[in-house]
């Protein structure tokens, strides 16, 4: 007998949609029969034409706590990850006081999120100037990998690194290292201002073309992984295209809002739209998504990235001093389904953007498909219902979101981790680390 089995006639499976069920015993996928096959199960659940998917994997996520827990913690970002169908995060090492860029750093965060998390959570550490010495070992406590800024991150305690300093880190140790691509010296000065126009030419493509060829240097001389964070200017996929037909060990991400905002649409004084690298033309994002067809864009993410209201100068809509960050980790999934479903794209191929491919990108071979011997973690997802977003129903800290007011489509009806019916007042998740 099995504890649970979980049939549909839309299961998600790495083979493709197929009408199935889904046995699950000890918190693992044990077996996916046919839709009507029995099974000796002690919960057998019919979710009939909903949609069973493997739970997403979000490796781009900024909890902020400790330190900064009146931004966000970890007791409500994950409830909003579990609300969304996300049931793995990898949260970043910066924002947090300490950010996560040594040993001790990193114990202090697990000690802070114990006891709080709704979802599996695992960790990124950091590469700053002066602490490439520090990186082995945080590596070996765990973290997936190391993230680094080319540009101002925005808080002191998080420095950019130089080109060199980045190749400093890169050579240290053996890892994953992801970037946030922006070069300082194309990125302009910017006065006090509501025009998203102002903002957007404060931070062109060229700084992302710039920093991304930086880091691509950096794996071509070091051999070693590189991972472009948040991509928003297609102009350099032809830079990172080249790189791969080279050899160079290089992959990307985009998020959520550079496929489905356009820069064109943003009022003036709507801070909540406000990130870096910025949200671009409706151009632009066409080809973010002919590259995410094509595989040159490998995954989407959502940068969650909130803070308070008072910091994204709600109160004034001055652009220039609000914080930039978006906060969507709840939303993500119906966001990139509504879009995906009006240019063609299948449920599957959501599914491998937002689950399989992150889950590969940090090593998470038992996360992000439904198959045996992969954790259960699953979502029903009604992919033909709609909704209207309302910020006083997301469960992250603060109800600020540019997607107030939009109608999506898919809706989650439900989340298991590892078997288990996840609900907003459980924290029944573990923490991950890079050896499992």
């Amino acid at each position: 007998m099995v504890d649970l089995v979980l049939r549909s006639r839309r299961v998600l499976t790495e083979g493709g949609e197929r009408p199935g069920a889904v046995a699950i015993a000890e918190g693992k996928v044990v077996a996916v029969t046919g839709y009507d096959e029995p099974v000796e199960a002690a919960d057998d659940q019919d979710l009939g034409d909903t949609a069973l998917l493997p739970g997403l994997v979000d490796t781009h996520v900024h909890v902020n706590e400790p330190g900064r827990t009146e931004w966000e913690g970890f007791a409500t970002a994950t409830r909003a990850a579990a609300a969304g169908g996300v049931t793995t995060i990898i949260d970043m090492p910066l924002n947090s006081l300490p950010p996560t860029v040594d040993v001790d750093a990193l114990r202090v965060k697990r000690k802070a999120a114990t006891g709080q998390i709704h979802v599996d959570v695992g960790f990124w550490g950091g590469a700053i100037p002066g602490n490439a010495d520090k990186l082995a070992a945080l590596h070996d406590a765990g973290v997936f990998g190391f993230k680094a800024f080319l540009a101002d991150s925005g808080v002191p305690e998080f420095p950019p690194v130089s080109p060199a300093e980045l190749g400093t880190a890169l050579r240290a140790v053996d890892a994953l290292f992801v970037v946030h691509a922006e070069d300082p010296g194309h990125l302009v000065s910017q006065g006090a201002s509501a025009a998203y126009a102002d903002f957007l030419a404060s931070r062109p493509a060229e700084a992302e073309q710039a920093a991304i060829a930086t880091a691509i240097d950096a794996a071509r001389a070091t051999g070693r992984r590189v991972h472009i964070l948040h991509l928003s200017a297609a102009g350099a996929l032809p830079l990172i295209a080249a790189a791969k037909a080279d050899g160079v060990r290089v992959t990307a991400e985009t998020c959520p809002h550079y496929l489905t905002l356009d820069a064109g649409h943003i009022p003036d004084g709507a801070t909540e739209f406000k990130c870096c690298p910025p949200i671009r033309d409706a151009a632009n994002a066409d080809a973010l998504w002919r590259a995410l067809a094509d595989g040159l864009i490998t995954c989407v993410v959502s940068d969650h990235s909130p803070c308070t209201p008072e910091l994204k100068r709600r109160d004034t809509g001055d652009f220039a001093a609000a914080w930039g960050g978006i906060a969507s980790v709840q939303l993500g999934l119906p966001v990139i389904w509504t879009a995906a479903r009006e240019r063609g794209h299948r449920l599957a191929d959501v599914v491998e953007w937002m689950a399989r491919r992150p889950a590969d990108l940090v090593g998470l071979a038992g996360k992000g498909r439904i198959a045996p011997g992969a954790d259960a973690d699953l979502v029903a997802f009604d992919p033909e219902a709609s909704f209207t977003v309302d910020p006083r129903r997301l469960h992250h800290r603060h109800a600020v979101t540019p997607y107030a007011g939009k109608v999506l489509h898919g809706v989650v009806r439900a989340t298991w981790l590892r078997g288990r019916s996840v609900t907003t007042d459980e924290a029944g998740g573990r923490f991950l680390t890079r050896e499992g």
